[in-house]
């Protein structure tokens, strides 16, 4: 920047300096874990985002500089040629008519910035031209008045502006020339900048936005190291977990907490904890039950051939009973196969199925149980998602079950209702009903009870666990009760979707 007051005098020298360079660094990578694997790519994402913020800044920055230096330049050659314009020597109070008063009046004026120099070049014959300036010390490496060399360029170049490369430092310059009439400039008015002390402080701040960029990133990287840590601590007890299962240990499970994306790979691991213990208690049951139920017919089967004898009517009824205990044998095998299935997710198929017709339909199946008094009661005029085939099944066995513990007679009543959201079949019969004590032992595997309701059948106790399994498979339950006047209740309670307005029972 510029004022027009009084100066120092100008005064002419010539001298040159160096300058050096810079190193450079590198940095290496490894991958471990996946904790470490998060790290380092939230640390390079991180990186490279305080890094172009510190790129851009230093670019708009520079950026700035330029503009600043290029109007600082367009000012004073402007402020020039306005003063050769306009301006009038004082001495006389006419115009110049010495291009040496002139550049020396007007540099007397002048008062340059820190990084600026104001030179006049007059042309000398034989030697390189003659400069006017005000003292004026620079804090750069070789001011422009100390290098004839780089005087010498730019007063001999066409440009009116330019950037001089040195390896001293870069000088941003303007010019002015002035000739008389039909003749080569025989002196020119000179504004250099240098860019160097503007550069360097750009580069500080470049450089404090990079510490400032190092510092936040090792603050980043010792939180990300415990928040991982943290996050994926429910992942390390799952695997945890999963090495130390066994097929005799099923029972540890994985503690939830929150409701984020690990707490439901949690949730999920232990719901395939809970299958899996299922699974194999049912293996299990199945193979204690097998052995156990099984091994009583095959004592039976052995034992008798083992004394059968040669007499046509002995081989007889020998082989009677063998087949007898070979068809209850191959009864639990179905049952016991049956019950297996009841973990399979495909055990029920559901389809939309008449209640009411599926109702008739059993009653006219279970008549043929057993001389009783079958009677269908109430049934339910609606259309629900159900299996009518295990539905069937499972209202048969009762059925059976009715005629097992009644007599000749005797009233067995079948029908459907609904209740809520729920749909129930049931079976009422009018024997003996059952002791409060068996209420939930009968529905167990090979359980009939402390006090039997009527005849021993020949079933293995496996048709009350089926029709549990059946309603279960329906997410329902069985329910029973005693029935008005004597006798039991059995009701399938069966939570089933409805694809009709239902129809309440008369």
């Amino acid at each position: 920047m510029t004022t027009t007051t009084a100066a120092r005098a100008p005064e002419t020298t010539d001298r040159a300096t160096t300058t050096a360079p810079v190193p450079t660094a590198d940095t290496g990578r490894r991958r471990v874990s996946a904790r470490v694997r998060i790290l380092l790519w939230l640390l390079l994402v991180m990186a490279l985002a305080l890094a172009s913020v510190a790129m851009t800044t230093r670019s708009y920055l520079l950026r700035d500089v330029d503009h600043r230096i290029n109007r600082l330049l367009t000012q004073e050659t402007g402020e020039f040629a306005n003063f050769v314009e306009r301006g009038g020597d004082p001495r006389t109070g006419r115009p110049f008519t010495e291009a040496d008063r002139l550049l020396t009046v007007f540099l007397e004026r002048q008062y340059p910035d820190a990084d600026e120099e104001l030179i006049g070049l007059v042309a000398r014959a034989g030697t390189g031209p003659r400069q006017i300036r005000q003292p004026h010390d620079l804090p750069v490496a070789l001011p422009l008045h100390k290098d004839p060399a780089a005087r010498a360029r730019i007063f001999g170049s066409p440009a009116s502006s330019g950037v001089l490369d040195r390896p001293q430092g870069e000088i941003r310059w303007a010019k002015v020339t002035m000739a008389r009439p039909g003749r080569a400039p025989n002196a020119a008015f000179v504004v250099a900048i240098h860019p160097e002390r503007e550069q360097a402080r750009v580069n500080s701040v470049f450089r404090t936005l990079l510490v400032i960029s190092g510092v936040a990133l090792l603050l980043t990287v010792g939180i990300a190291w415990a928040v991982a840590g943290r996050i994926l601590k429910p992942v390390r007890v799952v695997r945890a977990a999963a090495a130390q299962l066994t097929e005799q240990d099923l029972t540890r499970r994985i503690p939830v907490h929150g409701h984020d994306d690990i707490a439901a790979l949690a949730e999920t691991f232990n719901g395939m904890l809970d299958r899996l213990e299922r699974a194999f208690a049912a293996q299990r049951e199945f193979v204690d039950d097998a052995g156990h139920e099984l091994r009583t017919p095959i004592t039976i089967v052995r034992g008798h051939l083992e004394v059968m004898g040669d007499d046509p009517a002995e081989r007889e009824e020998t082989v009677r009973l063998v087949t007898d205990e070979l068809d209850r044998m191959s009864r639990i095998v179905e049952d016991l196969l049956l019950l297996a299935k009841a973990e399979r997710p495909d055990f029920v198929s559901p389809e939309p199925v008449q209640v009411a017709e599926l109702t008739a339909d059993v009653y006219v199946k279970a008549r043929t149980l057993g001389e009783r008094d079958w009677q269908l009661d109430a049934v339910a005029d609606l259309e629900a998602e159900l299996d009518p085939q295990r539905i069937t099944q499972a209202m048969v066995q009762l059925a059976q079950n009715a005629v097992q513990h009644t007599t000749p007679g005797q009233t067995i009543r079948i029908g459907s209702r609904t209740d809520g959201p729920d749909v129930e079949l049931y079976v009422a019969d009018s024997g003996p009903g059952v002791q409060p004590q068996d209420t939930e032992l009968i529905f167990e595997r090979f359980r009939r009870g402390t006090a039997r309701r009527g005849a021993r059948g020949s079933g293995a106790g496996l048709g009350l666990s089926i029709v549990k399994a059946i309603a279960e498979g329906h997410r329902g339950r069985v329910r029973l009760h005693g029935t008005p006047g004597g006798g039991a209740t059995f009701v399938l309670v069966l939570h089933a979707p409805r694809a009709a307005p239902e129809g309440n029972p008369t």
